[in-house]
């Protein structure tokens, strides 16, 4: 931007103040809002810095300065890459649990009552949404411009690229213990939003399910009370009402978003059988052996 400011003959620092505060917006988070957020901020001088932290402490409660808008930026990009990580290392604690036939929910929540040294990160379906599938590996090109290897970046962003195939492939297993050849199955995604009550679904790790079971040949319908339609470059769906005869018609409905609107219980109660890639259905107790979890 300053080159760009600078052909107008005005001079940063003298005639107008250029600063960068990151994004920081958890879609769907009642409790963080714009004004209770901390707001980091970095200016290409000192006078840009303190008109930008003056300029930003009217809205927000707690303005966070840094020495550069680089720095500021780098802290942004953290902020997603700590995420991708993380939530890398829960999908993978997944994958593994899988192999070795345990819940990895359970050693999940057991994991976290534990009050020190430790936060909580859920697997999925794989990640999506503008920020964490994307932003980490911006770093990861810069960081190639430096002749550097971000190894943690490049395998996060292979784990979490690799769920959507994991949720198809344990699909298909369930299905052939159902007896139902997936070419043939008909299955029911509920919820394609990239996480719960929200409805941006771009990234979404549903759609990219969808994608792969459909070039199987299976014949795949969505649900979700958020996302009435979608529109990608190779996909156009509508969302179908929620039905008892919905769910009794489908072969396979496979929970990729755990809306917080939708009685799972009813869900499971009336479905042939139910694959959870979110863990929405732990409070169910009725029907177990109906659910089979990521």
């Amino acid at each position: 931007m300053l080159p760009i400011l600078e052909t107008s003959g005005l001079k940063v620092e003298r005639d107008f103040f250029l600063v960068h505060s990151p994004e920081r917006v958890d879609p769907g988070n009642k409790r963080y809002t714009t004004r209770n957020t901390c707001k980091v901020v970095g200016g290409v001088g000192p006078n840009s810095l303190e008109v930008g932290v003056i300029f930003y402490k009217q809205t927000v409660e707690e303005v966070i300065p840094v020495s550069s808008a680089k720095a500021a930026e780098l802290v942004k990009v953290f902020e997603n890459t700590f995420r991708a990580v993380n939530i890398a290392l829960v999908n993978e604690l997944a994958l593994l649990c899988d192999r070795m036939g345990l819940n990895v929910w359970e050693v999940l929540e057991a994991a976290f009552t534990k009050p020190f040294g430790i936060m909580p990160f859920w697997p999925g379906p794989g990640v999506g949404g503008h920020c964490i599938p994307v932003d980490p590996h911006y770093l990861e090109w810069k960081a190639k411009e430096l002749n550097f290897n971000t190894h943690f970046i490049a395998l996060a962003g292979e784990i979490n690229r690799k769920m959507p195939e994991f949720v198809r492939d344990k699909a298909y297993r369930i299905l052939n213990k159902l007896g139902i050849v997936p070419s043939r199955a008909k299955v029911l995604i509920l919820g394609v939003a990239y996480k719960r009550d929200i409805d941006d679904y771009r990234e979404s790790p549903a759609i990219e399910v969808i994608r792969l079971l459909r070039a199987d040949g299976v014949q795949v319908s969505y649900h979700d009370p958020y996302v009435p339609s979608f529109r990608t470059p190779d996909l156009e769906m509508e969302s179908q009402p929620l039905t008892e005869d919905l769910l009794r018609s489908h072969d396979l409905v496979i929970i990729t978003t755990d809306h917080s609107c939708i009685d799972y219980a009813w869900v499971v109660a009336n479905a042939k059988h139910v694959f959870d890639t979110r863990n929405a259905t732990k409070d169910v107790r009725e029907n177990r052996e109906k659910i089979t979890l990521l």
